[in-house]
């Protein structure tokens, strides 16, 4: 069984650790620095809030649908580049992004404390012979959240 409050309490640590440094970064910072993917500080939040956003969806669907469930994996064939792309977070306002990962991050959260326990063995179909559990996916998010936050991270260390 997961520990909902432990995975929540660790991501809205996450978010008032992390969302006093974003606000404050300076534009040449979060624009123009990449990564090795050659995403920017700005390309790295909103592919976070992506997958905010697509695991909230999983989790609702993983709990009013049939298992194992069909539903979209936007990361598949670089395809979250293309929802980078597509969402321009490159030109968005800087303040409107970092709030909407904050807030986002929380509502995760909300979500996340009100899930079903009997649903957490519900799977999802990931893509082909790979299948993850409502559960694997919440236990799994912050590593993720972690994974990209530490990209951010090795751009704002990086000598301009």
């Amino acid at each position: 069984m997961i520990n909902k409050l432990s995975i929540t309490e660790e991501i809205i640590s996450i978010v008032e650790e992390w969302y006093p440094k974003l606000i404050m970064l300076p534009d040449d910072l979060i624009s123009q620095r990449r990564n090795s993917q050659n995403r920017s500080v700005r390309q790295i939040l909103g592919h976070t809030i992506d997958s905010v956003s697509q695991n909230i969806h999983r989790i609702v669907h993983l709990q009013n649908q049939p298992s194992p469930l069909v539903f979209p994996n936007y990361a598949t064939f670089g395809n979250n580049d293309r929802w980078i792309a597509i969402q321009n977070y490159q030109n968005e306002d800087w303040k409107d992004l970092t709030y909407l990962w904050k807030y986002s991050l929380l509502h995760l959260c909300h979500v996340i404390r009100n899930v079903d326990d009997s649903k957490l063995k519900n799977e999802w179909i990931a893509g082909p012979d790979e299948t993850a559990t409502l559960e694997e996916m919440i236990n799994d998010f912050s590593r993720h959240l972690i994974l990209h936050l530490s990209e951010i991270n090795e751009l704002i260390s990086k000598q301009a």
